[in-house]
């Protein structure tokens, strides 16, 4: 592992917080002598910084809280929209896969975001083959009670991959809720149908929860040139789609059912996409034809057993399988292109030119299974302490199927004309991988202890034991004070790490890269000072400094004497940075929440700004209530200051500000609830930084609206 970082405060940070302490300084008197109640009665609590339930500013991570009202007053319809508005997370579309979903937080950023823990309920439904979420993944907000938010390592109680952040979707309890009704149509020929229904009889309770999302995606979202485009001028070919729009498009079915009886609890999770767009195309080149399957369900079982007053015992039992079908026409019809000895495309040895009247096809598919088991025990019985001990383990399997007309085993460059017949590969040495499985066994204790009456120590290591990269070690410390009855402060430090996935791993067959099954584990030392200030019940400031210190972080380089790439651990990185806070309720019309984050992350070798990543982030939210029927909100966010990798020469990646408004309305006494949103309000053209052929970059969506009904009833 790597060592404990020393603290480094920059200016910025240095100016905050003198500022900060100002505000404490000349803070009016009149509030010391409130009651706690009034300052406290209407915090909020969250579960994901221990395990076990804390106060927002007591707990002894840097967390963020969103509940369902904030989301249905926003207007946000699925997860990413919600998770623009945490401090120092920004979400932004993949330079290398589908456009899918990335998370940076903090600076930290990958294609398939492995470094950010993704859980539903407490326990994680990742892609064990890129280590991220599921392709084109998009999770319905209708759904979501509240989502919890570590921004910070959270390994010593989560595992692995909780290396940059932490995200926690708890889903609605139906049973506790009205059953619901509604249907949304907007903009790009979007539609989306949910129906929730709950019931409690007895010592029963049940829910249901069905959504369905579609939409043909924004064709304004142009890409001027792609791969393709370099080929047709270099080959004399006339096969490139573009100029024309990213392939954006979906249609995902999101269904929860849910069985309680006393402490055992069954649910049910069932995720679909159907033909999802692949946005730039698998090859960089617009493939208006390929698209995303992706089917997960996951069933898990929990019981509490409550041993005495002072010991409690859950068990949570999960099986999750997923299953992926990807259909690239990496480059369209009608391309040539010179293909090696191998089958593959090859400029420094190629065989012959090769037409392809149909396109160049590939088709990988894979099933994951994922089983988990987990134990854990709460002990109160010793004075001022909270004891928590973890018993687990879990096992992975990927069984990969592979067609393509193309590759090893398939073409030897001497063919003149290849069609889009697909040769199944399934099973031989030409696979993309083969099929490999993973266990783990983990341990981990412990201890919140509140050893004077304002100061809480809370000291933590997990132990991971991996069957195929070994084991590791991950402490946590974290010592919250009570500084005054409004103010809290927080010196926090963990390790964390992120386990190779099976494609960094085992990669095979492939022209752009290779795995390496020599790979470490990604490491991270961080270190945080955090103050939580409540200056009065409805004013609360936060004020986060933290450095880290990442090592081996994955990547690819060239293997010496040969045209190929190989994933290694290449990069390490120095960061810190700051992260502001701030949220006014002006009584019972008005709240307004709004933050502001800069991040200085560098190589360490290189002593350059990582690229991609924005230096600074801002975000505001603003909600009014007019009356009991009308309520309003205007929320937005600033992306400012990413710089490009060192070899692209292209011009600066230009800032951007968004903003969004949303209405809704409930008739007096009815059971009807309507909405309606406007998303980019202004209609600007914002753009997030590609890396390929792309050279644009890729633009968001444009202006949109969105009108929804909603009918609530007892059932």
């Amino acid at each position: 592992m790597t060592q404990l970082p020393a603290a480094r405060l920059n200016l910025l940070s240095l100016c905050m917080l003198s500022l900060f302490s100002s505000a404490l300084v000349q803070a009016d008197n009149q509030f010391i002598a409130e009651d706690l109640e009034d300052f406290y009665g209407a915090t909020d609590f969250v579960s994901i910084a221990t395990g076990t339930t804390k106060r927002i500013d007591k707990a002894p991570a840097i967390t963020t809280l969103i509940t369902a009202e904030d989301i249905a007053r926003s207007g946000a319809t699925h997860l990413d929209e919600v998770l623009e508005q945490v401090p120092g997370l920004h979400v932004t579309p993949s330079t290398i896969s589908r456009l899918d979903s990335v998370y940076s937080i903090r600076g930290i950023q990958t294609g398939f975001n492995p470094q950010v823990l993704v859980l539903l309920n407490g326990t994680e439904f990742k892609n064990s083959f890129s280590g991220g979420l599921p392709y084109t993944f998009r999770f319905p907000a209708t759904i979501i009670e509240r989502i919890e938010v570590i921004r910070g390592p959270g390994t010593a109680v989560y595992g692995a991959d909780a290396y940059s952040g932490v995200i926690n979707i708890v889903t609605k309890d139906l049973s506790k809720s009205k059953s619901v009704i509604g249907s949304r149509f907007g903009s790009f020929d979007s539609n989306d149908h949910w129906l929730h229904l709950g019931h409690k009889w007895q010592d029963w309770s049940v829910g249901l929860a069905i959504e369905q999302q579609k939409s043909d995606g924004d064709k304004d979202r142009i890409a001027a040139t792609d791969q393709q485009s370099v080929f047709d001028r270099v080959f004399g070919t006339q096969a490139s789609q573009a100029p024309g729009p990213l392939s954006t498009g979906y249609n995902i079915l999101d269904v929860h059912g849910t069985v309680q009886n006393g402490n055992l609890k069954w649910e049910h999770w069932w995720w679909q996409q159907h033909k999802g767009g692949l946005g730039p195309g698998g090859a960089q080149s617009l493939d208006s034809t390929g698209y995303q399957n992706f089917r997960d369900y996951r069933t898990k079982l929990s019981y509490l057993y409550q041993l005495s007053p002072e010991l409690s015992w859950t068990n949570d039992l999960s099986y999750l399988d997923a299953k992926s079908e990807t259909y690239f026409v990496l480059f369209p019809a009608g391309t040539r292109l010179p293909i090696g000895a191998d089958g593959n495309i090859s400029f420094a040895a190629p065989v012959g030119m090769v037409s392809f009247p149909d396109g160049y096809i590939g088709s990988p598919r894979g099933n994951h299974k994922d089983s988990r088991l987990n134990s854990i025990f709460h002990y109160t019985a010793f004075t001022g302490h909270q004891l928590r001990l973890e018993l687990g383990w879990f096992e992975q399997k990927l069984t990969p199927r592979e067609l393509k007309n193309f590759g090893p085993g398939i073409l030897d460059g001497t063919q003149a004309v290849v069609t889009g017949e697909l040769t199944d590969v399934t099973g031989t040495d030409y696979i993309y991988v083969t099929p490999v499985q993973r266990s783990n066994r983990h341990i981990s204790l412990q201890d919140s202890w509140r050893f004077k009456s304002d100061w809480e120590l809370t000291i933590g290591m997990r132990y991971d034991d991996f069957s195929d990269f070994g084991s590791t070690l991950n402490p946590r410390f974290a010592l919250v004070w009570d500084t005054a009855h409004n103010l809290t402060t927080k010196l926090l430090y963990g390790s964390a790490f992120r386990a190779p996935s099976f494609n960094e791993l085992f990669l095979q067959n492939n022209p752009a890269a290779l795995g390496n099954p020599d790979l470490e584990p990604e490491t991270i030392d961080t270190l945080e000072l955090a103050f939580d200030y409540q200056l009065s019940f409805n004013n609360r400031l936060a004020l986060n400094l933290y450095s880290y210190k990442a090592k081996d972080l994955i990547d690819k380089a060239p293997i010496p004497g040969t045209s190929f790439l190989q994933t290694a651990n290449l990069q390490d990185l120095d960061g810190h940075g700051a992260e502001f806070e701030w949220t006014w309720r002006a009584g019972d019309q008005w709240k307004l929440d709004s933050n502001i984050a800069f991040h200085s992350t560098k190589n360490r070798l290189t002593e350059q700004q990582i690229a991609l990543a924005p230096r600074w982030t801002g975000a505001i939210r603003a909600y009014y209530t007019f009356n009991d029927q009308w309520q309003g909100s205007v929320w937005g966010y600033w992306v400012a200051d990413r710089a490009r990798a060192a070899t692209d020469t292209r011009k600066a990646i230009s800032d951007y500000q968004l903003f969004n408004l949303s209405l809704s309305y409930q008739p007096a006494q009815s059971d009807w609830q309507f909405k309606g949103t406007l998303k980019n309000l202004f209609d600007k053209k914002a753009y997030e930084p590609s890396t390929g052929a792309v050279q644009n970059d890729y633009q968001l969506e444009g202006l949109s609206i969105a009108l929804q009904a909603s009918y609530h009833w007892e059932w």
